[in-house]
């Protein structure tokens, strides 16, 4: 069995366990194979004094095996809306003497970095460190955001160009990388996978009721229902998502997520008289996504980039088709007009694409069919071999 050392800044635990899900799941995937030995480093970045919910995230270092994964999480400083560029230094330092003391007891293969930034580079010197090949994984924003920033940007070409191999979640991602000078040959594309067994259509109305009953929400029957699914930023657009119910009457929109916008969008929809529209759940977990997606018409999300977004997939297999924008792998992913509509990032062009989704009545199976190559054991044995050959050259 070859051992793989993963790094990845965002991963799930007690403080945040909706964070990294995605990377949680995969690497989950990847161990459950039998070929690959699986252990992760998920460094908490914590401020010199804890305050707010750092304190909180400081007591979630708790290391151990989850769902077959070896997970250690040490303390790195950080240093709160300033540190970006030194982040992957301090990440590093905190890092290589753990790693160091693994791989002495038991030699790994491989040196894994699970985002482009601030992953990458820190990665990078680990892997320098132990002597072994190194794979660095984009997923959207590390190119999209960090790529456009002058000191990470250097970082993540420098890491590049010592990196064995590099994987894209899109082959738009991949030109994306290409374009900012990220050496293409070297990029594999690696989609995302989806638990079939979770994501899948259920009973619109039994769903719907459930949500009500659950959230004490004030939905009349007979209405449209729009969902935005992700963090409460100005990226992911669910400003524009508020706005385009002015024309629509008819429609609520449920908003599952948390983030910094949540004041502002909760004060947006009472300007607008929207507030009994506008329904904020919170943060969801797994088994209530389902549920969420099922009971609506249609999934919005406005995003101002993405590399093939989780929520996406999940959606679909659900039987709910998207609005989405044309960023990242929308392209790759809406094939079929039934799975949805590519629009502007605007809201004229947001309400067109809303109409034209919720006037189709194609059945959730055959919208669900769409993504049914889409799969956690795919995706692991996808990546199992793309390691293997970077481990055996």
């Amino acid at each position: 069995m070859k051992r793989v050392l993963s790094l990845s800044t965002l991963y799930p635990n007690i403080a945040a366990p909706r964070f990294g899900t995605f990377v949680a799941r995969q690497l989950e995937a990847l161990a459950a194979r039998g070929d690959w030995d699986v252990t992760l480093i998920n460094p908490i970045g914590l401020p010199p004094l804890p305050f707010g919910r750092y304190r909180t995230l400081a007591a979630a270092r708790a290391d151990g095996e989850e769902q077959g994964v070896q997970i250690y999480r040490p303390r790195f400083t950080l240093l709160p809306k300033w540190g970006g560029p030194i982040n992957p230094a301090m990440i590093a330092r905190a890092v290589i003497p753990l790693a160091r003391n693994l791989h002495t007891k038991k030699p790994f293969d491989l040196v894994d970095a699970q985002f482009f930034y601030p992953d990458g580079p820190a990665a990078e010197r680990i892997a320098h460190a132990l002597g072994l090949p190194l794979s660095i994984k984009a997923r959207g924003a590390d190119i999209s955001y960090w790529g456009t920033q002058s000191s990470p940007r250097k970082q993540m070409l420098a890491a590049a160009k010592k990196a064995a191999g590099l994987l894209a979640v899109s082959e738009q991602l991949a030109e994306d990388m290409a374009a900012m000078g990220l050496p293409r040959e070297k990029v594999t594309v690696h989609y995302t996978g989806l638990d079939h067994k979770l994501f899948h259509p259920l009973d619109p109305q039994e769903s719907r009721q459930r949500l009500i009953e659950r959230f004490q929400l004030a939905i009349p029957e007979n209405v449209s229902l729009l969902v935005t699914v992700g963090a409460f930023i100005p990226r992911k657009g669910q400003r524009l998502v508020i706005e385009a119910l002015l024309a629509r009457k008819d429609t609520h929109l449920l908003l599952a997520g948390q983030g910094p916008d949540e004041t502002m969008l909760r004060q947006m929809a009472g300007e607008l008289g929207l507030a009994e529209r506008v329904h904020f759940l919170g943060s969801l977990d797994d088994i209530m996504l389902p549920v969420l997606f099922s009971a609506a018409d249609a999934m919005v999300l406005p995003s101002e980039s993405e590399g093939l977004a989780n929520v996406w997939v999940e959606a679909l297999a659900c039987g709910t088709p998207l609005v989405i924008t044309q960023v990242g792998g929308a392209g790759e992913l809406l094939r079929s007009p039934i799975a949805g509509r590519m629009v502007e990032r605007n809201t004229p062009a947001i309400v067109e694409g809303i109409e034209a989704v919720l006037t189709s009545t194609a059945p959730a199976a055959d919208i669900a069919a769409t993504v049914a190559h889409f799969s956690w054991e795919n995706n692991a044995a996808e990546l199992a071999a793309y390691f293997t050959e970077i481990a055996d050259r």
